[in-house]
C-alpha cells in the first residue's frame, strides 16, 4: 500500500516534519511505502474533473480544507478527513459543533463578521461582551496554530483596540478559565484515549511547548477519558489532541481540539509511541475496506 503524506508547503516548523517522518517509519514497519510531500501539486482540476492518485491513502498534516478535499474526490481516504480538519481548525465551529452535546466549555461570544476596514465599532456588542466574559477575557481568531491568534484581554481599552485592528478577521471572545500558563492535553486515537499530560508555562498564559511551555505526567480520570472520546466522535477524527482547562474548582472545559496536534512532548513526558499507534490505526482502517 502507497501511503501519502501531505505537510504545509510553506512549513517553519521542524516539530510537523519530524511528525511526518515519525509517522513514515511506523508505517513502512507495518508494510507501507510512504511519501512525505508538500501540498504543491497534489491536486488540480482539468476539465470539471480531480486528478486522481496513484496513492492508498493519505496522512493530512496540513489545513488546507481545498487540497483535502479534492484528494477525496480523487478517492483517498485520508486521515483525519477534509470535513473534521475544518471542524477543528475553525476554533468556533468546533464550539459550534460540540454544542447541545454534553460538551463543557467556556462561555464564549462571537464578534460579527465586517466586510469594511473603516467600518465604526459597536461600542454595545464590546460592553456585552465585557459583562457577560468579565476582565481577563481571551481574545481568539478563528484560526491560527501553536498559540498565535490568542490574547489575554485585560481591560475596555484592550478590547477595543483588539476588537478595531481585527474587525475584518473572523474572530471570538472567550471566558477566562484558570490561572493561564496551564492545561490537560488528552491524545485520542481512532476515539480511544492514549494518553495525557499536563502542560505548564510560567511566562505565559498560553501552554504551548511552542510558547516555552513544558509537559508534565499527568493521569487521567475515568471522566476526562469518557469526556475527551466523545468529543473525538462527535467530531469524526482519526486522531487528534484535545485542550482542557480546569477552573478554581476542578470543573474541566474542552478549551480547543487539534486534529493535527504535535506529539513529540506527549511521547517523552507519557513514554508512549503515539506515531506507532497511528500508524496502527490507518493500517486496521485501511485492511477493513
Amino acid at each position: 500500500m502507497n501511503c501519502l503524506i501531505v505537510v504545509n508547503a510553506y512549513i517553519r516548523n521542524k516539530s510537523q516534519i519530524m511528525q511526518a517522518e515519525r509517522l513514515a517509519d511506523e508505517l513502512k514497519i507495518l508494510g507501507f511505502e510512504c511519501d512525505i510531500r508538500k501540498n504543491f501539486n497534489l491536486s488540480f482540476l482539468s476539465n470539471g474533473e480531480t486528478k486522481k492518485t496513484d496513492y492508498g491513502c493519505c496522512v493530512f498534516l496540513d489545513k488546507d480544507i481545498a487540497v483535502a478535499r479534492m484528494l477525496e474526490k480523487g478517492g483517498l481516504r485520508l486521515f483525519n478527513s477534509a470535513d473534521s480538519i475544518k471542524k477543528c481548525d475553525d476554533k468556533l465551529l468546533t464550539h459550534v459543533e460540540l454544542a447541545d452535546c454534553g460538551i463543557p466549555m467556556p462561555d464564549s461570544i462571537y464578534a460579527p463578521l465586517c466586510y469594511y476596514e473603516d467600518a465604526e465599532i459597536s461600542c454595545s456588542f464590546l460592553d456585552n461582551a465585557a459583562e457577560k466574559l468579565g476582565f481577563p477575557l481571551v481574545a481568539k481568531k478563528c484560526f491560527g496554530s501553536c498559540g498565535a491568534g490568542v490574547f489575554l484581554i485585560k481591560n475596555h481599552d484592550e478590547l477595543y483596540g483588539f476588537e478595531k485592528s481585527n474587525m475584518t478577521a473572523s474572530h471570538f471572545y472567550q471566558k477566562f478559565i484558570g490561572n493561564g500558563g496551564e492545561d490537560i492535553r488528552v491524545i485520542v486515537i481512532g476515539g480511544k484515549f492514549v494518553c495525557s499530560m499536563k502542560r505548564i508555562n510560567a511566562e505565559d498564559f498560553r501552554s504551548n511547548v511552542e510558547l516555552g511551555g513544558h509537559g508534565e505526567v499527568y493521569a487521567a480520570d475515568s471522566k476526562l477519558i469518557a469526556l475527551c472520546e466523545k468529543v473525538a466522535d462527535i467530531l469524526q477524527l482519526d486522531y487528534c489532541g484535545i485542550d482542557i482547562l480546569t477552573d478554581a474548582h476542578g470543573n474541566r472545559y474542552v478549551c480547543e481540539v487539534n486534529s493535527n496536534a504535535f506529539f513529540a512532548e506527549a511521547e517523552r513526558v507519557c513514554g508512549v509511541n503515539i506515531a506507532r499507534k497511528y500508524a496502527e490505526w490507518i493500517a486496521a482502517c485501511i485492511s477493513s475496506q
